[in-house]
């Protein structure tokens, strides 16, 4: 059920876009959100009861019916969003705006209706008093009446009470010329009230000729944003797709920055060798010259190897010869031995012979 039936004197003064929110009621610290989605949030003002409300409708369901009164104070709390209490809701609503000037522009909205509301109601507390002055009067003329009536008798009586009675009635007769100034001044007050009163019917009238003129408008407008709700959903959903297309191409777009990263260290690694390759490559005539110097080197110790080794073989064939002959030999100094041994022996028989001679001579 619409909050504004189309018979409403309500009209949209203002009419803005935002994420609703609610407190939750059990934390009171918490929100939570009271529309999927974007939604119409309006001032609405009431030209029959005078009054001003906050309303937003999410598809079929209200979700902001909250009357502005004077002592509402709404506070921004960041930069896009803003809040309100309100006490006969017994709620929080939190609203989320797309940018930081709409969020300036609601809030300075809602200190004017804030303002014009306290405006009305000091108006009516005025035109409460002014009824209760109005029928303090009507009570004072009353027994100023009846004064009359007393003064009237007291006038009928005057011949018999003399003097006393003549000061009485001077009294009596000031006091309701007091009154009668009251009450011409307290006439002049109720014309001047009454003319304000007509000027504001005729005003009421104005605006609600006007307000049923606009009640067309504002069914095709809310057609129109019901549309374009629609429509807007369709672009959300394809953004969304987007988004989801974007966030899988930033991903491939992560991996190749970290191929791209692996491949540019091994870019540098490889120049690195290729620098170290570079600075042997500047040695590498020094090592064929020494690989030249050591192959000469090398090609004469085969040579001088080669004589050595004939040499050796030369020292192994006289070896051989030595070997023999110091075979030979040792088998000469053997028969020798053996033949100087006998020789020996004979003489030691000999000299044993010409010892035994020498005895016996």
């Amino acid at each position: 059920i619409s909050p504004v039936p189309p018979y409403s004197r309500e009209q949209p003064i203002f009419t803005t876009r935002a994420h609703v929110f609610q407190i939750d009621p059990s934390t009171k610290k918490n929100w939570v959100p009271a529309s999927k989605q974007a939604v119409t949030v309006s001032y609405f003002y009431d030209s029959t009861r005078n009054s001003y409300r906050i309303i937003s409708v999410d598809g079929a369901k209200v979700i902001i019916n909250s009357t502005i009164t004077p002592n509402m104070t709404f506070t921004k709390t960041s930069q896009k969003f803003g809040q309100w209490a309100d006490s006969r809701a017994n709620t929080v609503f939190g609203l989320g705006f797309p940018s930081e000037q709409q969020l300036t522009k609601f809030a300075e909205k809602f200190q004017e209706v804030k303002e014009a509301a306290k405006l009305a109601r000091d108006r009516s507390q005025e035109k409460i008093e002014t009824s209760s002055n109005h029928s303090q009067e009507s009570g004072r003329e009353t027994p100023s009446s009846t004064r009359a009536s007393s003064v009237n008798g007291t006038d009928d009586e005057k011949a018999s009470h003399g003097g006393s009675a003549e000061a009485h009635l001077k009294s009596e007769n000031d006091k309701l010329k007091i009154a009668l100034a009251q009450s011409s001044s307290n006439v002049k007050k109720w014309e001047t009230e009454l003319q304000s009163l007509r000027e504001s019917n005729a005003r009421l009238s104005t605006a609600l000729q006007e307000s049923a003129a606009s009640i067309e408008h504002w069914k095709k407008q809310f057609s129109a944003c019901k549309e374009e709700n629609d429509q807007l959903r369709g672009k959300i959903e394809e953004l969304e797709e987007q988004c989801n297309e974007i966030n899988k191409e930033k991903e491939r777009n992560a991996q190749l920055s970290r191929r791209l990263q692996e491949l540019e260290t091994e870019l540098q690694d490889k120049e690195l060798e290729l620098e170290e390759l570079r600075k042997q490559s500047e040695i590498i005539p020094e090592l064929m010259s020494e690989c030249e110097s050591v192959s000469e080197q090398l090609q004469a110790a085969e040579k001088k190897n080669k004589d050595l080794e004939e040499k050796v073989r030369t020292l192994r064939t006289e070896v051989e010869e030595n070997k023999h002959r110091q075979t030979n030999l040792k088998t000469e100094l053997k028969n020798f031995l053996d033949v100087l041994d006998g020789k020996i022996d004979e003489l030691h028989d000999f000299r044993q012979g010409l010892s035994k001679l020498g005895v016996d001579n």
